[in-house]
């Protein structure tokens, strides 16, 4: 069972440097971007934060996503994805799958082509919409978080 903990440690700590980095993006980066605290141009404020990260958001994800399938495979958890009272291990499966297509789909063959034109053109609108969507994912994720670490100590709502 080492292995299985071994697994769990590197899960916690990757969702830990993701998460965290969502929230310091959504709490600090975009509302000091949104207010030209970081320079007047604010598309080139963002991307200088974001390229660095962005690397250990998907390293991070990338690492939760083989964590986890292993815990799932090693201690044979599949059946709770048939019980509504593991409502938060399907939560945990579709943040990170929703994160999985915005990282590695969304943002670099959408968001990049697109977003730059409307952040030139309509700064203002352009981060009002990215802030809602990183609080929305925020949002979205502290549930998840919340919902697994409690289920995992055996509290459920069902």
């Amino acid at each position: 069972m080492d292995d299985v903990i071994i697994a769990r440690a590197f899960h916690v700590l990757a969702v830990v440097i993701w998460i965290g980095g969502v929230s310091m993006a959504t709490t600090v980066v975009l509302p000091a971007v949104r207010r030209a605290q970081l320079g007047e141009n604010q598309l080139q404020s963002f991307q200088a934060i974001e390229r660095r990260f962005v690397w250990q958001a998907r390293s991070a994800i990338v690492l939760v996503g083989l964590t986890g399938f292993y815990m799932c495979w090693r201690l044979d958890l599949w059946h709770r994805f048939r019980e509504a009272a593991f409502w938060w291990m399907h939560a945990m499966v579709g943040v990170w799958t929703l994160f999985v297509l915005v990282l590695f789909v969304a943002e670099p063959f959408i968001l990049h082509r697109h977003f730059h034109g409307w952040a030139a053109t309509r700064p203002t609108a352009a981060f009002t919409w990215l802030h809602r969507v990183h609080w929305l994912l925020l949002v979205l994720s502290g549930v998840t978080i919340l919902g697994a670490v409690a289920g995992r100590q055996g509290w459920s709502i069902f």
